[in-house]
């Protein structure tokens, strides 16, 4: 059995690749949408946010013979608590992602966290888009709700849970832009526009996350760009593409 964490459109497209070369898997996925996606297809899906004793008892239950990791490449916690648990356990733990395209341009900046990044936009004079994603809007809004020299946009997954979390933190309404990508550069552009974009905050979430149509998009406004760099974990085996990761499969672990 072939345990995969899906976290990305890219891993979902992987595991559908496993499941056609006729391996026996099973996906764990965080949102009912991408869940329904994986079923439609005949793959069983596993629909929650894993704990470390959970992974263990999966890994245990089922009988994993690899885990396969393609969860996304700032879920920090999942990935280090995976490894763990695959350690525990003597499974192998293969870790799958994109190579990293750096992005170039006159005014593309990085830094190496969310606080970081929220410090240098607590000082910045003018509108900024926020497109990190729910988990560490706290980090942001502390410094950036009602800010006196530009308005800040937060970019977010159309759920619930983010529109409560942006109520609790006192961001307003009319500051949330509630859209679920990915989008061209030419939507991106047009978007940025459309709100007076000086400033966009992204995370190197790579392709699947269409790093590039935004940061190219905003080179081409003459924006600034800070990109948060990927948090720093030793995954071990490290694949990227999939044909290595069906190679690796055929072949045996």
């Amino acid at each position: 059995m072939i345990f995969v964490l899906a976290g990305t459109s890219d891993g979902r497209e992987l595991a559908r690749a496993i499941h056609k070369e006729g391996f026996p898997l099973i996906v764990s996925v965080v949102t009912q949408n991408a869940a329904r996606a994986i079923e439609a297809e005949g793959i069983s899906v596993l629909t929650n946010r894993l704990n470390k004793a959970e992974m263990l008892a999966i890994l245990k239950e089922l009988s994993v013979d690899v885990v396969i990791d393609a969860s996304h490449p700032f879920a920090e916690e999942v990935s280090t608590n995976m490894i763990k648990a695959t350690q525990e356990c003597n499974v192998p733990y293969i870790r799958f992602e994109r190579e990293i395209k750096p992005q170039t341009g006159k005014r593309i900046s990085y830094v190496k966290s969310y606080e970081e990044a929220a410090e240098r936009a607590g000082v910045f004079e003018g509108n900024i888009m926020l497109t990190t994603g729910a988990k560490t809007l706290s980090t942001f809004a502390s410094r950036l709700v009602n800010r006196s020299s530009g308005r800040t946009l937060y970019r977010l997954l159309p759920i619930k849970e983010n529109l409560q979390k942006c109520e609790l933190l006192g961001i307003h309404s009319k500051d949330i832009v509630a859209i679920q990508g990915p989008f061209t550069k030419e939507f991106n552009k047009a978007l940025f526009s459309n709100f007076s974009i000086d400033l966009l905050i992204t995370k190197d979430s790579g392709e699947s996350g269409s790093l590039s149509e935004k940061v190219e998009a905003a080179e081409e406004l003459g924006m600034e760009t800070i990109i948060i760099e990927r948090p720093r974990i030793t995954y071990g085996t490290v694949f990227h593409t999939f044909e290595e990761i069906i190679h690796i499969l055929k072949k045996g672990i």
